[in-house]
C-alpha cells in the first residue's frame, strides 16, 4: 500500500479557526488519510471535530451516521473505564463530529490521532469513514477516541474541514492518498 503527501496543512500560532481540505480529494484514489499531529487548542476544554463537503467546500453539511467511544485512563490511576458516548454520536446530523474528547490548553495537553476515509468520489454508495485519536484530556484524563460512521450521500465528498468545538488551534494536519 502507497502512501502519497497530497497536502499539509501547518498550524503553527493559535490563530487558525479550520484547517480545510478544498483540494486533492478526488476519484485519484480510493482511500484518503489524514495524519493529525499535535493538535493544540488556544482554548481549554476543546474538541476536535471534523465535517464534510460534498460542494468543494461552499457548505459542509452532509448528513453522517456515526458511533462514538472511547477508553480512558486518569493520571492518577482514579478511573479506567470504556464509555460508549451516545451523545457524540449522529443520527443523519449535518453538523460536526467530534473526534475527541475535551483537550487541554496546555504545553502538555494536545491530540494526535488519524482519520480514514473511503472512496470519497463513490457516486452509486455512501462513503465511510472511522478515526482514532489520542488525547489529552483538560481534566487529566488520556483518551483514545473511535468514531466511525457514513456520509449519507451518493454525491462524491471533495472537501474535509477540521476544526475546535470554539477558539483557535496550531498543529499539522497531513492528507494522503492511497491506491
Amino acid at each position: 500500500m502507497a502512501m502519497t503527501l497530497i497536502t499539509t496543512n501547518t498550524h503553527t500560532s493559535d490563530s487558525d479557526t479550520v484547517s480545510s481540505f478544498t483540494s486533492g480529494i478526488s476519484s485519484t484514489y480510493k482511500l484518503y488519510i489524514f495524519k493529525l499531529y499535535d493538535i493544540n487548542p488556544a482554548t481549554d476544554e476543546v474538541k476536535l471535530q471534523v465535517n464534510f463537503s460534498i460542494d468543494g467546500g461552499s457548505n459542509y453539511n452532509v448528513a453522517k451516521t456515526t458511533t462514538n467511544f472511547r477508553s480512558e485512563h486518569a493520571e492518577d490511576g482514579s478511573v479506567t473505564q470504556l464509555v460508549y458516548r451516545t451523545g457524540e454520536d449522529l443520527a443523519q446530523g449535518t453538523g460536526v463530529q467530534e473526534i475527541t474528547s475535551t483537550i487541554g490548553n496546555g504545553g502538555n495537553e494536545s491530540a494526535a490521532g488519524i482519520l480514514y476515509l473511503f472512496d470519497p468520489s463513490n457516486t452509486t454508495y455512501m462513503k465511510q469513514f472511522y478515526s482514532t485519536l489520542n488525547n489529552y484530556e483538560a481534566s487529566n484524563y488520556i483518551q483514545n477516541v473511535f468514531v466511525g460512521g457514513y456520509i449519507n450521500s451518493t454525491s462524491a465528498v471533495n472537501a474535509a474541514q477540521f476544526s475546535m468545538s470554539s477558539g483557535n488551534f496550531d498543529g499539522t494536519i497531513k492528507m494522503y492518498g492511497v491506491k
